[in-house]
C-alpha cells in the first residue's frame, strides 16, 4: 500500500464521525420499544429452525483496574464473590432462555468477551464451561474462544483454560512501548507477553491471536515500529490492528488521557499504513478494515473467496447466523433481531433477579434494513458491489434497489475511492482507507439518529 497517496488535506475532508457497521442498523437506531416480548418472539422464531448452528457469546465485565483507554464495557473489582454473585444471575438468564430456544442447540462458536475473561479463576471457568455445556451441546471441530491479558495470567491458567476446551486465545497487547504503556494505565512487560504467548502454541491452541491499536498518546512512528515488529516477530495467525477511538463523552474513563500526547491524524493515518505495509511485507493479508491474518489462515482464505462475515465480534467466516449472547451489555443478532442486554450490572442483575430477559433495547429489522444489511456487510468485507447481488434474494438488481444511493456513491469516483466497472463497483485501495465513509452512503438510518457524537472518526 505504501504506492497510495493520501494527503493531510484528504484526510481532513473525509475523516469524520460515523459507525463501524459491525451491525446494520447501527445500535442508535435500535429502540427501547424492543423489550422482552420481542426477544421471546425471536427466541421462538429460531426455535422453529432447530437444525440451524448457533454461535454464543458470553460478557465477562471484570476487570483488575481501568486502562485509561479502553472503550469496553468493563467493571472493576478484586473480589472473587462478586464474580460468583454475575454468574449465579449468568445462570438465571440462561435458564430463562434455553427452555424458549430447546435445550441442546449445537453451537459451532463460542467467545467469552469482556472485561477481561481470564480474571475469573480456576473454580469460576469450570462452573461457567459446566453450565454452557449442560444447556447447549458445543461442537468437537467447533471454535472455543477466549480473550487474554497477559497481566494477571500464568502458564498454569494457560493450561486450564485448553484443558477446558479453548482452541483459539488472543492476546491483548496494545503497545509494547512502556511510555505509551504508562500513558494508557496498562503496564506490560513484553517479556511476559511472549513468555506467556509460546506457551499457547506449546499447549496447542489452533490459533493464537493478538490485539494491538494504534493512535495512543506517546505513539510515534519509532516506537510504533517496534510494536508492530516484536508482534509480527511472534508470528500470531491473526492480528487485529484497531484505531484508538477517544470518546470520553462515552467513556468517562478517557477523560483521563492527556489529548496533547495523542498522535494528529496524519501522523495516526501514517502507523496504520506502516503496519499494513510492514504486515505484507512478513506474510500477512490485510483483511477487511484492520485485520491481519496468514495467507492460510481460514479468515485470509475467506477474504479471498469473499466469504468474509462482519459482526460485534469483527470479521469471521460465519459458521453459524445467529449469535445469542448472555450477560450484561451483551448484543444477540438472531432471525433478523438485534437484541441488546442492560449494560449497568446491577440493573442486569436486579432484572434477572425477577425473572425478565434483561432486555434494554433492541430492533426487528425490515425487508428494506435486511437488503441494506447484505450490501453494506458485504462493501465492508469484500470491497465490491456486484450489481447482481440482490437480485437472487430481492429479485432485483443494486441499481433497481438502491439506485440513488449509489448515485450518491458515484461522487466518490473523482475523489479515486471507488470504479465503476460494467459489472459492480469496485472500491479502490485509496477507498479502502475510507471503507466506511462509502458504506455510510447506503445507510437509511444515518441521517434519522441523534447520536452521531457516539461514534469514532472513520479513519
Amino acid at each position: 500500500m505504501s504506492d497510495v497517496v493520501i494527503t493531510p488535506e484528504v484526510l481532513a475532508r473525509y475523516n469524520k464521525p460515523g459507525p463501524r457497521y459491525t451491525s446494520y442498523p447501527t445500535v442508535p437506531a435500535w429502540t427501547e420499544s424492543f423489550g422482552e416480548a420481542e426477544y421471546r418472539e425471536a427466541l421462538n422464531d429460531l426455535a422453529t429452525r432447530n437444525h440451524d448452528p448457533i454461535s454464543l457469546y458470553v460478557h465477562l465485565p471484570f476487570c483488575a483496574e481501568r486502562c485509561t483507554y479502553c472503550g469496553c464495557n468493563a467493571t472493576v473489582t478484586t473480589r472473587a464473590d462478586v464474580v460468583d454473585k454475575y454468574l449465579d444471575y449468568v445462570e438465571r438468564e440462561l435458564d430463562l432462555v434455553v427452555p424458549q430456544l430447546g435445550a441442546r442447540r449445537q453451537v459451532v462458536q463460542l467467545h467469552w468477551g469482556g472485561g477481561t475473561p481470564n480474571f475469573l479463576n480456576q473454580p469460576q471457568m469450570e462452573r461457567l464451561v459446566r453450565l454452557l455445556n449442560e444447556h447447549f451441546l458445543i461442537s468437537a471441530d467447533g471454535e472455543v474462544a477466549i480473550e487474554f491479558d497477559p497481566r494477571i495470567g500464568s502458564v498454569e491458567q494457560l493450561e486450564q483454560i485448553r484443558e477446558l476446551g479453548f482452541n483459539r486465545i488472543s492476546f491483548g497487547v496494545q503497545d509494547i512501548n512502556p511510555a505509551v504503556q504508562e500513558a494508557i494505565g496498562r503496564i506490560q512487560p513484553f517479556d511476559l507477553t511472549e513468555k506467556l504467548f509460546r506457551a499457547s502454541r506449546e499447549l496447542g491452541f489452533s490459533s493464537v491471536n493478538v490485539d494491538m491499536v494504534y493512535g495512543l498518546p506517546k505513539q510515534t512512528a519509532e516506537s510504533f515500529r517496534d510494536t508492530v515488529i516484536a508482534i509480527r516477530d511472534l508470528r500470531p495467525d491473526r492480528i487485529a490492528c484497531f484505531s484508538y477511538a477517544h470518546v470520553p463523552w462515552v467513556k468517562s474513563n478517557q477523560k483521563l488521557i492527556d489529548v496533547t500526547a495523542l498522535p494528529d491524524t496524519f501522523t495516526k493515518f501514517s502507523l496504520f499504513r506502516m503496519a499494513i505495509d510492514m504486515m505484507g511485507e512478513a506474510g500477512y493479508d490485510w483483511v477487511g478494515m484492520d485485520h491481519f491474518a496468514q495467507r492460510d489462515d481460514e479468515l485470509a482464505i475467506a477474504a479471498r473467496e469473499r466469504r468474509l462475515h462482519r459482526n460485534f465480534m469483527g470479521y469471521t467466516t460465519r459458521p453459524a447466523s445467529n449469535m445469542i449472547a448472555f450477560g450484561m451489555s451483551s448484543i444477540s443478532d438472531i432471525v433478523g433481531r438485534f437484541v441488546q442486554n442492560e449494560p449497568h450490572l446491577g440493573k442486569y442483575q436486579k432484572m434477572v433477579a425477577a425473572g425478565k430477559l434483561p432486555i434494554v433495547k433492541g430492533y426487528k429489522l425490515t425487508e428494506d434494513d435486511l437488503m441494506r444489511r447484505q450490501v453494506i456487510l458485504h462493501l465492508m468485507c469484500n470491497l465490491e458491489l456486484p450489481y447482481d447481488l440482490t437480485r437472487t434474494t430481492y429479485g432485483m438488481s443494486l441499481q433497481d434497489a438502491l439506485g440513488e444511493d449509489l448515485e450518491r456513491m458515484e461522487a466518490y469516483v473523482e475523489d479515486g475511492f471507488i470504479e465503476l466497472l460494467p459489472d459492480r463497483i469496485q472500491v479502490t485501495p485509496l477507498g479502502r482507507f475510507f471503507v466506511r465513509l462509502l458504506a455510510m452512503e447506503l445507510d437509511a438510518h444515518l441521517a434519522k439518529t441523534s447520536e452521531r457524537m457516539a461514534f469514532s472518526k472513520t479513519v
